[in-house]
């Protein structure tokens, strides 16, 4: 291989590896905030949402169990949907 080829696959290899770190990095909060699961309604999750989404805005569902909000600590628990249920800090089980 040529010089510039290996340079071009290090360069590669490093903005895959920083890619791949950047979304944990884009998910980092404050103390301030909690992960609200259950209460965003549907394409205003926040990231990482689980099964069937990848980021923000991908919920198909309004207050899809899996998928989280950012909230103030310590309210997530007191929201209520609609139906009467509360928001949890755990995710539930993905939608069908």
């Amino acid at each position: 291989m040529t010089r510039n080829t290996h340079a071009l696959a290090a360069s590669l290899a490093t903005a895959l590896t920083l890619a791949a770190a950047l979304p944990g990095a884009a998910v980092a909060q404050d103390a301030t905030k909690e992960k609200c699961y259950g209460v965003a309604l549907k394409g205003q999750n926040d990231c990482a949402a689980g099964p069937g989404t990848t980021c923000a805005g991908t919920s198909k569902i309004d207050y899809q169990k899996n998928a989280w909000k950012l909230v103030p600590a310590g309210s997530c628990m007191t929201m209520m949907t609609p139906d009467g249920a509360h928001g949890t800090l755990e995710p539930g089980p993905a939608p069908a």
